[in-house]
């Protein structure tokens, strides 16, 4: 007969290694226990015979130590926030108590104001919020009273807490709160405090985020405007290979056909083509000789009308969102060079105006918020994951990451094949041992981690001919890649 319950777990390596507790320590009332549960590892490894009789769950909870809430711990009192859009749902616990008392209060200004207030007169001293939140409207509400240190609890942590104590995910508000709370309390080693940085680096964070969505705005529009074109004018994409810039959309919004285009005079061609600086001759007469030997895909005004109006609108949309970059692009490069690590990023290979503050943000300037290189690659979600259980053993890349620092981080690796020596050769050999494009840059990408960390630990700017210098000195098999072989 095979046991109800092994005792085998898949382990993944991750960020922070976490310790398997027997289950019973994280014992929870749930929608199966009444008053008298039987601690979980009890359950899971019963043998034949006869055991000790099992205290019910609120017995073990007295006896169990709550590391935050001990007589040591600088908080007055606890709370757990389950926030929404109109409301938030809120667990608090006194510190030196067991009791947890319910609430909750409307998303509006006044009311959070109103709720900070009560908290603060009623236990003084600093109070420690829990929520699954490192930043949005709540957030930055609360980060206004200085006698509030907030915890951010990743959802998914909290959902999986939730789910190991109601399989029949079951959920309500309140409860979430109550769990949030739970987790800061029994593993508080586990949740760092949200520590904000300098005024200017949250600025640009926000800045470079909000861009890079302007960025996949622009994709989409393109996408989209060369789908309409291909329906009834895909001559258009034959003479222009950029679509996202102020020649096309301005070439189309005059002569949104076909039709339209050959109706006009040569000369009207070329003086439109020298006002938006292109001015290679032998391309501009290659590209007007194209426009008046063309032949229309269709002239059924049925498909026409429609699909022109379409691409008019979207080319509006279109030149809004280059504008838009444009006035990020201008703010970012105002902001960018008062922060005092600038000068470590902004002389990188392949960073340029983009990507350097990119990079900048995405180490902060909280040197001791990583403890190691190692962190920061499996944070960034650039290290894969490993994970093992008996004979099975499974690499792949990490799904729970913050998705916009990996992508910092993989662009950036692509532009470095080119500019740098052994990024290029480096590239090069994971290729042809057969990786794809995107595994190949993510390995680049893992490799750059380990040497802009001690340039941004040491505050010294990175050099390539010093960085060569180190390889050959270590005898490094990659210095081998880039000494052609005799």
């Amino acid at each position: 007969m095979h046991p109800r319950i092994t005792n085998k777990s898949t382990q993944t390596r991750d960020v922070r290694r976490f310790s398997f507790e027997s289950a019973g320590v994280l014992a929870l009332l749930n929608e199966y226990s009444g008053f008298a549960v039987r601690p979980a590892h009890y359950i899971a490894f019963a043998e034949r015979k006869l055991a000790r009789p099992v205290p019910t769950i609120y017995h073990f909870r007295r006896c169990l130590m709550n590391p935050l809430s001990d007589s040591s711990s600088p908080f007055t009192a606890f709370v757990g926030i389950d926030w929404a859009d109109t409301k938030h749902d809120v667990c608090v616990q006194a510190a030196n108590s067991n009791q947890r008392e319910f609430t909750c209060f409307p998303h509006q200004t006044n009311c959070i104001e109103e709720w900070a207030s009560r908290m603060h007169s009623r236990f003084g001293g600093t109070i420690a919020i829990a929520l699954e939140l490192a930043k949005g409207p709540i957030v930055y509400a609360l980060q206004k009273y200085d006698f509030f240190v907030l915890f951010p609890i990743n959802p998914s942590t909290l959902a999986k807490y939730r789910e190991a104590f109601k399989p029949s995910c079951a959920k309500d508000d309140p409860s979430d709160a109550a769990l949030a709370l739970d987790l800061l309390l029994r593993h508080a080693d586990r949740f760092r405090p949200l520590k904000p940085q300098s005024m200017a680096m949250r600025t640009l964070l926000t800045l470079v985020e909000q861009r890079r969505e302007l960025i996949g705005d622009k994709t989409r529009f393109t996408n989209r405007l060369c789908n309409t074109l291909k329906q009834y004018y895909p001559q258009a994409l034959e003479w222009f290979e950029q679509r996202d810039t102020a020649l096309f959309c301005d070439f189309i919004s005059r002569w949104p056909t076909l039709v339209d285009a050959k109706r006009a005079r040569t000369s009207t061609l070329k003086a439109f083509f020298n006002k938006h600086n292109a001015r290679r001759t032998k391309i501009v007469e290659t590209r007007i000789a194209s426009i008046k030997s063309a032949m229309s895909l269709t002239l059924d005004k049925a498909v026409v009308t429609p699909y022109r109006l379409q691409a008019l609108v979207l080319i509006d949309q279109l030149r809004i969102t280059l504008q838009a970059i444009d006035r990020f692009d201008e703010e970012i490069a105002l902001v960018a060079p008062t922060l005092a690590d600038y000068a470590l990023f902004s002389e990188l290979p392949g960073a340029g105006p983009s990507l350097a503050p990119r990079l900048l943000v995405a180490f902060g300037e909280q040197r001791e918020r990583f403890a190691n290189a190692g962190e920061l690659q499996r944070y960034s979600g650039v290290a894969p994951v490993t994970e093992r259980s008996g004979k099975k053993c499974w690499v792949h890349w990490r799904w729970q990451c913050p998705t916009f620092l990996r992508q910092t981080f993989v662009e950036w690796a692509g532009q470095t094949i080119n500019k740098s020596a052994w990024a290029g050769a480096y590239y090069r050999h994971q290729r042809a041992k057969g990786s794809t494009y995107q595994a190949a840059v993510r390995a680049l990408a893992f490799k750059w981690i380990r040497i802009l960390y001690r340039c941004w630990q040491t505050r010294t700017p990175y050099d390539e001919a010093r960085y060569l210098d180190a390889l050959r000195r270590r005898q490094s098999s990659l210095f081998t890649l880039l000494t052609p072989s005799s």
